[in-house]
């Protein structure tokens, strides 16, 4: 019996906007650590390393959906190439005015430019749902792939960041982060074959995609749940500085995304019935249950082991989170409704950094891993109360309101 991975595989054109994708979401795990690496380094300050990596996070919150829906309407092209060479010019400015040392309020300025970055992984995720849409097998298991892309950029993306800044220059980690985006992108939107057919104006009925109760309830809990990674980030980093041993920050965050990338690639194996809520419950639960042992880890190598543990959660919830937007929103919302999500996370890792830059500052590191422990505790309660509007079916069915109208129209003709 083949690979269900090399089973999505034999569709023309998705061996190569999967690779494209890669290389333009590594600037999501090394843009912000490097952010960190390099102000700390260049003013020793955590509070404003976590506050403009913050800023990064709540720009790409406000400005990833409003890219997506004009997505949905115009097609990948026509709008990530111009809003990443915006993103790539105002890194290139945030890193220039850290260099020069310029005002403190001119480096927000950029990172709110720098944050316009477009959510690559929605793109690629988006072109597997075009060629996979009538099989749920085989998308569950394209979902779970990228999910295991997502992870090995994590994997590789801080080493490669947080090395750079540390070995080479203080800004070679966010220099290189943008090159990768500016060649993941174009790469990405050169490939026309497997790009979705864009919605007009005309069929996005009914707003915004977030006026589904499903996706609200996944948006609110990954606010939470972004919270749990920005904190982790930050604190890491601090952690490993504190022992002498900075640059063995990026190893360290490494085996977290190790542990997923690890779970995800199992997960996409297995052919899993019942409730798909009920599996995202639970894999909320448990990301928040394994930051606690995080407290308890007096040195950089129980830390390692508990954070390889607590990435075993992390890549099975995402790719339930994945089949649940799909389920709640509309086929021509689809790009949008999957940005909410990581609009979500964006919006927590804002918090979280932030937060967790402010307690290090104020406390020291270890007691800066509370931040990720509340985040998490708070992920699981809204989880709880909304999982109501995930257990049952969608009330789309899956397909969403535009489908129906559709469904109305080819009733009336058999008629």
């Amino acid at each position: 019996m083949p690979s269900p991975y090399r089973v999505i595989f034999s569709a023309p054109g998705t061996k190569g906007f999967s690779t494209a994708g890669f290389f333009g979401r590594m600037p999501l795990s090394m843009m912000g650590i490097g952010v960190v690496t390099m102000i700390s380094q260049l003013t020793g300050r955590y509070g404003l390393a976590g506050a403009l990596s913050a800023t990064l996070a709540m720009s790409a919150a406000v400005c990833g959906p409003q890219v997506s829906r004009l997505v949905d309407r115009h097609g990948q092209r026509r709008v990530l190439r111009p809003i990443t060479l915006v993103a790539v010019a105002a890194v290139a400015g945030l890193l220039i005015c850290a260099q020069q040392g310029a005002p403190e309020w001119t480096l927000f300025v950029f990172a709110v430019g720098a944050g316009c970055v477009p959510s690559v992984g929605s793109m690629v995720r988006s072109r597997w749902a075009a060629i996979y849409r009538g099989s749920s097998r085989d998308l569950h298991t394209a979902y779970a792939w990228e999910s295991i892309v997502d992870e090995v950029c994590f994997i590789f993306g801080p080493i490669i960041s947080i090395g750079l800044s540390t070995a080479w220059f203080p800004e070679a980690g966010p220099l290189i982060a943008a090159v990768f985006l500016l060649v993941g992108v174009f790469w990405l939107t050169a490939q026309r074959a497997t790009e979705p057919v864009p919605h007009p104006k005309s069929q996005h009925t009914g707003g915004s995609a977030l006026r589904s109760p499903g996706l609200r309830v996944l948006v609110a809990t990954f606010v939470a749940t972004g919270a749990i990674f920005g904190g982790v980030d930050v604190v890491t980093v601090a952690f490993a500085e504190e022992r002498g041993h900075k640059a063995a920050a990026s190893l360290v965050l490494a085996v977290y995304a190790l542990g997923s990338c690890l779970a995800g690639a199992v997960f996409g194996l297995l052919h899993l019935r019942g409730n798909p809520g009920t599996r995202w419950l639970v894999g909320v639960c448990a990301m928040a249950v394994s930051m606690i042992p995080l407290q308890l880890a007096g040195n950089l190598p129980l830390l390692a082991v508990a954070l390889f543990v607590a990435g075993l959660a992390i890549a099975p919830t995402m790719v339930t989170t994945m089949a649940l937007v799909e389920a709640h929103v509309p086929r021509t919302k689809l790009t949008e409704g999957m940005t909410w999500t990581s609009t979500g996370l964006a919006v927590g890792v804002a918090l979280g950094s932030s937060a967790a830059g402010w307690v290090v500052d104020a406390a020291g590191a270890k007691a800066g891993y509370a931040v990720p422990v509340a985040a998490g505790a708070l992920a699981a309660a809204v989880a709880f109360l909304g999982y109501r509007r995930l257990a049952g079916p969608a009330a789309t069915g899956g397909r969403g309101e535009d489908d129906r109208h559709l469904r109305t129209d080819d009733d009336e003709r058999v008629a």
